[in-house]
């Protein structure tokens, strides 16, 4: 079976933790802050893991 090319844009997106979890950013941050409260964009700018139901779909897609 040949080896599976690795999705770079998701590559790009998801860093993987030291026990194996997926790690991400939020989503919202680019642009239109204004509107967004100082503790909602605040909040944003923390990493969070990726959903459990998302994670083998993701992990196959970086060729884990």
């Amino acid at each position: 079976m040949p080896k599976l090319k690795t999705r770079r844009a998701v590559a790009k997106r998801i860093k993987v933790t030291g026990k194996g979890k997926l790690k991400r950013s939020h989503a919202c941050v680019g642009h239109k802050l204004t509107k967004k409260t100082s503790t909602k964009k605040r909040n944003l700018r923390q990493s969070s893991i990726v959903n459990a139901n998302d994670t083998a779909r993701m992990k196959k897609m970086l060729g884990i």
